[in-house]
Protein backbone atom coordinates (compact mmCIF):
# COMPACT_ATOMS: atom_id res chain seq x y z
CA UNK A 1 0.00 0.00 0.00
CA UNK A 2 1.22 3.07 -1.19
CA UNK A 3 0.31 7.00 -0.49
CA UNK A 4 -1.80 8.49 2.09
CA UNK A 5 -2.05 5.52 4.49
CA UNK A 6 -3.20 7.99 7.85
CA UNK A 7 -6.53 9.21 6.11
CA UNK A 8 -7.36 6.83 3.52
CA UNK A 9 -10.40 4.93 4.38
CA UNK A 10 -10.11 2.60 1.37
CA UNK A 11 -6.54 1.31 2.62
CA UNK A 12 -8.24 1.56 6.24
CA UNK A 13 -11.15 -1.38 4.82
CA UNK A 14 -9.07 -2.66 2.58
CA UNK A 15 -6.33 -3.62 5.68
CA UNK A 16 -9.36 -5.19 7.66
CA UNK A 17 -10.35 -7.08 4.89
CA UNK A 18 -7.30 -8.75 3.81
CA UNK A 19 -6.26 -9.84 7.46
CA UNK A 20 -9.41 -11.14 8.36
CA UNK A 21 -10.83 -12.95 4.83
CA UNK A 22 -6.87 -14.17 3.51
CA UNK A 23 -3.67 -15.49 4.29
CA UNK A 24 -0.94 -12.82 3.51
CA UNK A 25 2.06 -13.03 4.57
CA UNK A 26 3.84 -9.72 4.21
CA UNK A 27 2.17 -6.02 4.14
CA UNK A 28 4.43 -3.22 2.70
CA UNK A 29 3.49 -0.12 3.86
CA UNK A 30 4.56 3.05 1.91
CA UNK A 31 3.98 6.33 3.08
CA UNK A 32 5.62 9.43 3.90
CA UNK A 33 6.24 10.27 7.57
CA UNK A 34 2.98 12.52 7.52
CA UNK A 35 0.28 9.74 6.72
CA UNK A 36 1.95 6.70 7.48
CA UNK A 37 -0.85 4.25 8.75
CA UNK A 38 -2.32 4.25 12.09
CA UNK A 39 -1.51 2.72 15.04
CA UNK A 40 -4.57 0.73 15.62
CA UNK A 41 -4.41 -1.00 11.98
CA UNK A 42 -0.92 -1.87 12.59
CA UNK A 43 -1.69 -3.34 15.81
CA UNK A 44 -4.58 -5.47 14.59
CA UNK A 45 -2.35 -6.77 11.49
CA UNK A 46 0.07 -7.72 13.98
CA UNK A 47 -2.45 -9.50 16.45
CA UNK A 48 -3.80 -11.78 12.84
CA UNK A 49 0.11 -13.02 12.24
CA UNK A 50 0.34 -10.45 9.71
CA UNK A 51 4.37 -9.01 8.42
CA UNK A 52 4.70 -5.79 7.94
CA UNK A 53 6.99 -3.39 6.52
CA UNK A 54 7.15 -0.11 6.79
CA UNK A 55 9.43 1.95 4.52
CA UNK A 56 10.02 5.64 2.91
CA UNK A 57 11.89 3.54 -0.37
CA UNK A 58 9.00 2.71 -2.75
CA UNK A 59 11.86 1.61 -5.21
CA UNK A 60 12.84 -1.31 -3.36
CA UNK A 61 9.73 -2.23 -2.43
CA UNK A 62 8.56 -2.52 -5.98
CA UNK A 63 10.16 -5.90 -6.82
CA UNK A 64 8.76 -7.71 -4.05
CA UNK A 65 5.35 -6.94 -4.46
CA UNK A 66 2.69 -8.93 -6.24
CA UNK A 67 -0.64 -6.26 -5.72
CA UNK A 68 0.48 -2.31 -5.63
CA UNK A 69 -2.34 -0.27 -4.13
CA UNK A 70 -1.69 3.20 -4.53
CA UNK A 71 -3.52 6.16 -2.92
CA UNK A 72 -2.95 9.43 -3.58
CA UNK A 73 -2.11 12.38 -0.79
CA UNK A 74 -5.23 14.08 -0.11
CA UNK A 75 -4.82 17.65 0.34
CA UNK A 76 -8.21 18.26 1.70
CA UNK A 77 -6.91 15.85 4.91
CA UNK A 78 -4.36 18.72 5.64
CA UNK A 79 -6.33 22.18 6.12
CA UNK A 80 -3.94 24.69 6.85
CA UNK A 81 -0.97 22.21 6.91
CA UNK A 82 0.45 23.25 4.11
CA UNK A 83 3.77 22.89 4.19
CA UNK A 84 3.10 18.54 5.28
CA UNK A 85 1.27 18.58 2.46
CA UNK A 86 3.58 19.88 0.10
CA UNK A 87 5.94 17.29 1.90
CA UNK A 88 4.12 14.30 1.03
CA UNK A 89 2.44 15.26 -2.79
CA UNK A 90 4.00 13.70 -5.60
CA UNK A 91 6.75 11.71 -3.34
CA UNK A 92 5.89 8.48 -4.75
CA UNK A 93 4.18 7.91 -8.21
CA UNK A 94 4.27 5.06 -10.48
CA UNK A 95 4.88 5.60 -14.16
CA UNK A 96 6.82 3.32 -16.72
CA UNK A 97 9.99 3.37 -14.63
CA UNK A 98 8.64 1.89 -11.49
CA UNK A 99 6.96 -0.78 -13.78
CA UNK A 100 9.98 -2.00 -15.36
CA UNK A 101 10.59 -2.64 -11.80
CA UNK A 102 7.95 -4.77 -10.81
CA UNK A 103 7.17 -8.33 -11.19
CA UNK A 104 5.59 -9.49 -14.65
CA UNK A 105 2.67 -10.27 -13.26
CA UNK A 106 2.35 -8.10 -10.44
CA UNK A 107 -1.03 -5.11 -10.53
CA UNK A 108 -1.45 -1.55 -10.05
CA UNK A 109 -4.57 -0.93 -8.04
CA UNK A 110 -5.66 2.80 -7.24
CA UNK A 111 -9.24 3.85 -5.44
CA UNK A 112 -9.51 6.78 -7.90
CA UNK A 113 -9.68 9.47 -9.06
CA UNK A 114 -6.23 9.32 -9.21
CA UNK A 115 -3.69 13.42 -8.81
CA UNK A 116 -0.37 12.66 -10.71
CA UNK A 117 0.26 9.56 -8.69
CA UNK A 118 -0.47 6.98 -11.76
CA UNK A 119 1.37 8.37 -14.88
CA UNK A 120 -1.52 8.01 -17.57
CA UNK A 121 1.01 6.69 -20.24
CA UNK A 122 0.69 3.19 -18.12
CA UNK A 123 -3.36 3.26 -18.34
CA UNK A 124 -3.17 0.79 -20.97
CA UNK A 125 -0.62 -1.86 -19.32
CA UNK A 126 -2.41 -5.22 -18.53
CA UNK A 127 -1.22 -4.62 -15.05
CA UNK A 128 -3.18 -1.51 -14.68
CA UNK A 129 -6.27 -2.46 -13.28
CA UNK A 130 -7.56 0.43 -10.92
CA UNK A 131 -10.31 1.22 -14.45
CA UNK A 132 -11.80 -2.13 -14.06
CA UNK A 133 -11.82 -2.25 -10.13
CA UNK A 134 -13.80 0.59 -10.95
CA UNK A 135 -16.21 -0.42 -12.97
CA UNK A 136 -16.81 -3.88 -10.45
CA UNK A 137 -16.85 -2.10 -7.49
CA UNK A 138 -20.14 -0.04 -9.36
CA UNK A 139 -21.47 -3.56 -10.02
CA UNK A 140 -20.67 -4.00 -6.46
CA UNK A 141 -22.22 -1.18 -5.05
CA UNK A 142 -25.71 -2.11 -6.60
CA UNK A 143 -25.76 -5.76 -5.21
CA UNK A 144 -25.39 -4.17 -1.51
CA UNK A 145 -27.94 -1.47 -1.88
CA UNK A 146 -30.51 -4.20 -3.45
CA UNK A 147 -29.75 -6.39 -0.40
CA UNK A 148 -30.08 -3.50 1.70
CA UNK A 149 -33.01 -2.13 0.29
CA UNK A 150 -34.58 -5.40 -0.02
CA UNK A 151 -36.58 -6.67 -3.31
CA UNK A 152 -39.99 -4.99 -4.10
CA UNK A 153 -42.43 -6.39 -6.14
Amino acid sequence: MVGDLLYGRTVHSLCYLLAKNYTIKKLFLVAPSVVAMRSDILTFLRKKNVSIKESHNLTTILPQCDVVYQTRIQKERFGDRIDEYAQAQGQYTIGKKELARMKKDAIVMHPLPRVGEIDPAIDTDSRATYFRQAHNGLYVRMALLKILLGKKK
